[in-house]
Formats: C-alpha cells, sequence, structure tokens
C-alpha cells in the first residue's frame, strides 16, 4: 500500500503524522515499525494518528504510537505537532482545537508567533495511575513530597497521562542517561515500565532537562516529561510556577499553579516535509 504522510518535528521530537479522518487507520504493527525505522523508512520518534473526534466536544481524536507499533498513552510534543498539522491541512479553521487521547482530553491553542500552547490537564500523583509499586521502600520527604529509592537514585514518581521517573543531577550533559535510563524504565517496580527524566535545576524559573523515553529511548525533547520535571520540582520546592525548559531540541515553557490546576506547555511546531512510502 502507498501511504501518505507528513514528518513534523517539535523541539526535535519527530513525528510521523497520518491523516485518517476520511478512512480508517489500518496499518498494522509491523508496517509501523517499518515506518518509524530510520534506515528502511521514513524515521521518526512516535507516529502521530488524526482521527474524527467520536465523543461531544471532541473535535478531533489524537492516537499514538511508538516507533516499535506500540499505541502509548500521551506526547505533549507531538500534541504541538497535531494542532499545527490540522490548521495547516484546512481540517479545521479554528486557533483552539479539543481532542481526545487514550485517556484524557487536551485543549491545544496556536499562537500568533506560530508556537503552540497545549493545556496538558493536571498531573496524577497516584501510583496506582503510573503504576508503580512502592512496596518494602521508604521515602524521603522533601517540601511534603516523596523521593523513592529505585535503582540507587532517589526519583518523583508522577502521571501526565504517561508514567514519568524524575530525578535531579548536577550536571545533564554529564548524566548516565544512556545506562541508568534503561536500567529505570525497565524497573519491575514500573509494570508498564517508566520515562526516565534527569533534570539540571539552573535557576527557580529555568532547568535543563534529559529524558530516556519508553521505547525510543532518549529523544531531543519530551514534552510530557518536561511537564513531569516541573511538576515534580515544585512540589519539591526547586521551582517557581512558571519554568523555562532547556531541551537539547529546543526550549519549552512550561506552567503550573499547584493542587489540581491542569499543566500548560507552550513550544514550536514545524513541518518538516510532507511524502509518500509504500508498505
Amino acid at each position: 500500500m502507498r501511504l501518505r504522510f507528513t514528518k513534523m518535528q517539535g523541539a526535535g521530537n519527530d513525528f510521523v503524522v497520518i491523516d485518517a479522518t476520511k478512512q480508517p487507520f489500518a496499518l498494522t504493527p509491523e508496517q509501523m515499525r517499518r515506518l518509524g525505522d530510520r534506515r528502511f523508512g521514513v524515521g521518526c520518534d512516535q507516529i502521530l494518528v488524526i482521527e474524527p473526534g467520536t465523543e461531544a466536544g471532541a473535535d478531533f481524536r489524537y492516537r499514538i504510537f511508538n516507533n516499535t507499533g506500540d499505541e502509548v498513552e500521551h506526547c505533549g510534543n507531538g500534541a504541538r505537532c497535531f494542532v499545527r498539522y490540522v490548521v495547516d491541512a484546512g481540517l479545521t479553521d479554528k486557533r483552539e482545537v479539543v481532542v481526545d487521547t487514550m485517556n484524557r482530553r487536551l485543549r491545544l491553542q496556536l499562537q500568533d508567533d506560530g508556537r503552540v500552547t497545549v493545556d496538558m490537564g493536571a498531573p496524577v500523583f497516584d501510583h496506582a495511575a503510573l503504576p508503580f509499586d512502592a512496596s518494602g521502600l521508604t521515602p524521603r520527604y522533601v517540601n511534603g513530597f516523596e523521593l523513592w529509592p529505585v535503582q540507587g537514585v532517589e526519583l518523583a514518581v508522577l502521571s501526565m497521562g504517561n508514567p514519568h521517573a524524575v530525578q535531579r543531577v548536577d550536571d545533564v550533559e554529564t548524566a548516565p542517561v544512556a545506562t541508568l535510563g534503561p536500567a529505570i524504565e525497565h524497573d519491575a517496580r514500573f509494570a508498564r515500565r517508566v520515562n526516565a527524566g534527569f533534570v539540571q535545576v539552573l535557576a527557580r524559573d529555568r532547568i535543563a532537562l534529559r529524558v530516556f523515553e519508553r521505547d525510543a529511548g532518549e529523544t531531543l525533547a519530551c514534552g510530557t516529561g518536561a511537564c513531569a520535571a516541573v511538576v515534580a520540582g515544585i512540589r519539591l520546592g526547586w521551582l517557581d510556577a512558571a519554568v523555562e525548559v532547556q531541551t537539547r531540541g529546543g526550549q519549552l515553557r512550561i506552567e503550573w499553579a499547584g493542587g489540581a490546576s491542569p499543566v500548560r506547555m507552550t513550544g514550536p511546531a514545524t513541518r518538516v516535509f510532507d511524502g509518500e512510502i509504500t508498505l
């Protein structure tokens, strides 16, 4: 079959976007693995699928697949590319769209400067939501928030619609992301695995971040990872309510007022090229 697609990137996190608003999405996991392969296919961190909204109040349904073909819950950088795509492709004339993901509803707003702001919803701290098994562990409390001893480091755990484990490091450039990242991802206490974040606090309104993502490995940016890192830093008393996050692929702005307030993320979304591939 021949498949039309658009390649997009948000702060270096790259995606293959597929418009499934007029015909059902029908790729097999094998075809998705080939599509995501950087040598034998197009190559991407994740595949984003745009489908018609099925629930009241939703403009679209937003589905995310890792380049292994596994469907996952959430991708913040992908959400920004999603709204940039639907506006540029003429699928909507709205500047703000509402989309349903696997487990939450998002509001995506295209700004006048071309950046996109995403209402990421409220963070979730319930261990069952990740899930995270804390049995037998004794946390250290900082500012009333738990740091859990896992894999020889202290982790703040939370969900942004997908699971995150965040640790503070002195220098993200020398942090053992390539070795400790997969060890945390596959630790048995995270039954569905976890995204491992490494955060360096530069100031109360600025951090540097690297994230080792489930299935994808380290990416140039991770939107939900940036949200999780800032939320954890605010809960731990390290950060203020608005933070600039420097990733290897670009800069994101994360804002959170605390409690049940939604996390807001603003950052770039860029169309790279359109193409066709035979799968």
